[in-house]
């Protein structure tokens, strides 16, 4: 029997996700929200990269099967430059963020994506057969399309953490010298 694989990001981003985080998080001491948020970050980064990961599977098993369909006499090698380049991809729907921190548990994020179409080996994309691919087409579509939305939710999360912290250096609930002295330490 084959194991299903959970949501992307898994727990850590199903507590993110949790209605009531954001209640508590509020309640949290300065440095606390800080870490939290940095927390949020680290999840939206590894959501970031499984998805680039999942989107370039996608690419190519789509790109094979509009190759068979279209009888190109073209190896998917020799496709490669064109699958790349994205074209015929829509324009980017991110929302712009710059990322300071780098995708962590590389191997155990391939192995998610890797696991999104049971049965059916990737690796040879060329050699497989038209149901397979569909049947990989139609998972890894409807996975990264979960993906996205619970990276969007990891956003909103850091959003308003962001805005928690924001709101209490305007109020006057945090100082901003004791921020750079502790910035200072680390």
């Amino acid at each position: 029997m084959t194991e299903t694989p959970g949501q992307a990001g898994g727990a850590a981003v199903d507590a993110l996700l949790d209605p009531a985080y954001l209640e508590r998080a509020a309640a949290l001491p300065m440095a606390d929200v800080r870490r939290e948020r940095r927390r949020a970050e680290q999840e939206e980064v590894n959501l970031s990269y499984t998805r680039r990961l999942l989107q370039g599977r996608l690419d190519m098993v789509r790109r094979e099967l509009q190759r068979r369909a279209e009888h190109d006499g073209r190896s998917l090698l020799d496709l490669l430059p064109e699958i790349l380049s994205e074209k015929g991809r829509g324009p980017a729907h991110g929302l712009g963020r710059h990322q300071t921190l780098q995708p962590s548990e590389l191997l155990e994020l391939e192995h998610w994506v890797n696991s999104l179409a049971p049965g059916v080996d990737l690796s040879d994309i060329a050699e497989l057969p038209d149901d397979q691919l569909e049947t990989a087409a139609r998972a890894l579509a409807a996975a990264e399309r979960g993906l996205s939305e619970r990276r969007r939710g990891v956003q909103q999360v850091m959003d308003a953490l962001a805005g928690e912290l924001g709101r209490r250096y305007r109020d006057g609930e945090a100082d901003v010298a004791a921020l750079l002295a502790a910035e200072a330490r680390h």
